[in-house]
């Protein structure tokens, strides 16, 4: 059973668009512009007051307690999605796939145990329209993080932390398969203009 919380509804009147993928993949590039276009409120898991202490949660906390604070985040997040899903589209930068395949990866945890902690909360969370699930080549990541201006200490450990990188993908990849709303979208040789135009297509495809 979950938890007791207050009653709420689940149901956002608007379409709810999720981009997932590794750091510096070009979700808050493409959140804005499809938020530009689309007149829609952008959100990220780890809203203010969560980011200004995520790094001191990294720091001094255990797994189990870091995790709390992550999800935390996320059910903040779900809150917010609804009361702007009530006034128009919404564009979520990471959500619970997210918290998922990053602490798994982070913490060397399998996912299947994450999954577990975080599934009573289920219910809680808006539902996505769609969740799309971004990818490129390695090589194409590289490049993208050594342009990148806001580089954080995620960015830089997904490439010096041994094996960071292989897990995450496969944490993704085992994200998207048990999710009903995913959708893969290769990012290689794309422009961002250009990933949103599919983005928007497919998403008139979905609600038509």
């Amino acid at each position: 059973m979950p938890p007791p919380y207050e009653p709420v509804s689940y149901e956002t009147e608007h379409p709810v668009i999720v981009l997932e993928g590794v750091s510096g993949i070009g979700k808050s590039t493409l959140a804005g512009l499809l938020a530009a276009r689309l007149k829609a409120s952008v959100l990220h898991t780890l809203p203010e007051p969560f980011t200004g202490m995520s790094a001191l949660v990294r720091r001094q906390l255990r797994p189990l307690p870091q995790f709390g604070f992550y999800l935390s985040g996320l059910l903040h997040t779900a809150d917010r999605i609804r009361h702007a899903g009530a006034h128009g589209p919404v564009v979520a930068d990471r959500y619970r796939s997210s918290v998922i395949a990053c602490h798994s990866a982070v913490h060397n945890v399998p996912m299947d145990t994450v999954t577990a902690l975080l599934e009573p909360f289920r219910p809680y969370l808006a539902a996505p329209t769609r969740t799309y699930y971004l990818r490129c080549s390695e090589s194409a990541l590289r490049e993208r993080l050594a342009v990148k201006t806001d580089v954080k200490s995620d960015d830089t450990e997904l490439l010096t932390v041994p094996d960071r990188l292989p897990r995450l993908l496969a944490n993704f990849a085992k994200a998207a398969e048990s999710d009903d709303t995913a959708v893969w979208l290769d990012t290689d040789d794309k422009t961002p203009g250009e990933l949103a135009d599919w983005v928007i297509s497919d998403l008139e495809h979905t609600l038509a």
